[in-house]
């Protein structure tokens, strides 16, 4: 099958990029066993955004190409490195594009040259385990996980934007009209429904320049979607004004002017919503006789019901000029009307404040159904292998008020506590007052190794501690200071380098002091022992010495 140049209608599956998963790392360095967390954040998706092109006419680009992603955001690396993000898409789309879902609820009306509405946001990235640490959870052992993209399918439904709207019945004349006013060249041929497409053509009128729709032929049930009329009415909704162009030199029996634009009006009338547009009737084909004197017939009684009446002919250009300016004097009139937007100015519309942040209701098999916004995105970030990450979530519950509320409305220990719905719901049973997460000695997400001392910083304590002391004269100095050193094993204790070589140094002099005296005492028993006349066995002596 042959796919159309002009499609002004179609159905798109849009999806953001999922965001990049926080990082769990811990800082090593030499001599920093404990170096602190530093694993960066995951990066955000990117997002699906749909932008006015001025350029662009029609959305036959997303009928051969209906499903649209954006890239994911990049994981969070150590050292602080934060994960890039994932770049958006931008999907051009013609002035004039409505977008809505498949429920016909309208998201946005996108009119003007750069407007823009993001059709699916990119998921946040999760953070890493740096950006968790505070003054209370010193050293996380987890980060949190990225947020799937959005996913969405949306509508886009392409409304003409021109100031003047051509209808009428098929090979009235309209697009011969276009032509004939404006620089636009649509197809021409006597055929009924030449015209498959609006045609949009410049006019200038004096100082006035302005723009008019040739939409396909209506025919009467255009409204209920025969002929090509109900796909094409919506066309001239934007229209400041709409021209009637009624054929006076028909053949078809049964049709006159009269006719002819009461079945059209009453076929706008059914689409609804073009009742305060101002009409102007064009009677085309006057260079015909028998059109002519048609044309002359119907005026009076046209005018009598208000309307402003234009003989013309698209081939003799009779009576072109005045159609012209009477078009120009109603779209200057309809723009004066109207307040000219600010293009620099930025709307803000926060989410409302005060509410509840979740709501609980019980189920029919008896758990606990917990909904709301926070609840269910911080599901999505918890990485349930780890359980000091399903800890985090406890306590994050329970400052937000969960569990007091499930308390509140009778849950038991034990019951099934869903949170979220549909297939990424998460069911948990329910455990009040019992502390999850890691076994650790302290509070969960905290180290104890990071507040206490090594053994040889504990040293260096007590000896600056003891050498204010002596200084301040508050304790007295040790006569022997030889016992640092003694007793002490190299792989029982924590040194540093100059502490080992001064350790070394106060053992040998201890053990020179101790030789001294020993001799000295040996020389002086041996001195009383021969004063008193006994006998000394030198050899015996030497060898108790060096033992």
């Amino acid at each position: 099958m042959a796919i159309p140049s002009f499609v002004d209608r179609v159905t798109v599956h849009v999806t953001g990029g999922n965001g990049g998963n926080g990082c769990a790392s811990v800082h090593r360095e030499k001599f920093k066993p404990l170096g602190g967390p530093d694993g960066g954040n995951g990066g955000d998706g990117g997002s699906i955004i749909l932008r006015v092109d001025p350029d662009l006419t029609t959305l036959v680009d997303y009928h051969r190409s209906s499903h649209r992603s954006a890239t994911n955001g990049a994981q969070g690396k150590g050292d602080h490195q934060a994960g890039s993000k994932g770049g958006d898409v931008i999907l051009p789309v013609p002035d004039g594009t409505v977008i809505s879902t498949p429920d016909g609820e309208v998201l946005a009306d996108l009119v003007g040259p750069g407007a823009e509405y993001v059709a699916a946001q990119g998921g946040k990235g999760g953070l890493g385990n740096a950006a968790l640490a505070s003054s209370s959870r010193k050293a996380p052992g987890f980060a949190l996980l990225g947020e799937d993209g959005e996913e969405r399918t949306v509508v886009l439904e392409l409304k003409v934007v021109a100031d003047v709207g051509l209808v009428g019945f098929p090979s009235a004349g309209k697009s011969s009209l276009v032509a004939s006013i404006s620089r636009a060249r649509p197809k021409i041929a006597d055929y009924p429904f030449t015209t498959l497409i609006p045609n949009l053509g410049v006019v200038v009128a004096g100082e006035a320049i302005f723009t008019v729709a040739d939409v396909p032929g209506l025919i009467e049930g255009a409204s209920e979607g025969r002929g090509l009329g109900h796909d094409f009415l919506r066309h001239v909704e934007r229209c400041a004004a709409l021209v009637h162009v009624i054929d006076c030199a028909t053949y078809e029996p049964g049709r006159d002017p009269l006719s002819d634009l009461d079945t059209i009006e009453a076929e706008l009338k059914a689409h609804g919503g073009l009742e305060d547009r101002p009409r102007l009737i064009a009677l085309n084909k006057v260079d015909v006789p028998d059109a002519k004197e048609i044309a002359e017939m119907v005026t009076a009684e046209l005018e009598q019901r208000g309307l402003k009446v234009f003989p013309i002919s698209t081939a003799s250009h009779e009576g072109l000029d005045a159609l012209k300016f009477a078009m120009a004097e109603i779209v200057l009139k309809r723009r004066a009307e109207m307040e000219k937007p600010d293009t620099t100015r930025i709307i803000i519309r926060p989410h409302a404040t005060g509410g509840a942040e979740f709501k609980i209701k019980k189920t029919p098999e008896g758990g606990w159904l917990i909904q709301g916004e926070k609840p269910e995105r911080w599901v999505r970030q918890t990485d349930f292998g780890n359980a000091e990450a399903t800890g985090y979530l406890a306590d994050r519950l329970n400052r937000l008020g969960v569990e007091r509320e499930l308390l509140e409305l009778g849950a038991m220990a034990g019951d099934d506590v869903i949170i979220g719905d549909g297939p990424n719901a998460v069911v948990f049973d329910f455990a009040p007052e019992v502390q999850a997460g890691a076994e650790l000695l302290s509070r969960r997400g905290e180290d104890q190794r990071l507040d206490e001392d090594r053994p040889a910083a504990q040293r260096r304590k007590n000896k600056d501690e003891q050498y204010h002391a002596l200084k301040a004269g508050e304790i007295e100095r040790p006569a022997d200071l030889s016992e640092y050193g003694q007793g002490w094993v190299e792989d029982e204790v924590d040194l540093s380098p100059a502490e080992a070589k001064a350790a070394q140094k106060a053992a040998e002099r201890l053990a020179r002091k101790q030789a001294r005296e020993l001799e000295a005492e040996l020389e002086l028993r041996a001195e009383r022992e021969f004063a008193a006349g006994q006998d000394i066995d030198i050899e015996a002596e030497s060898k108790n010495q060096n033992a």
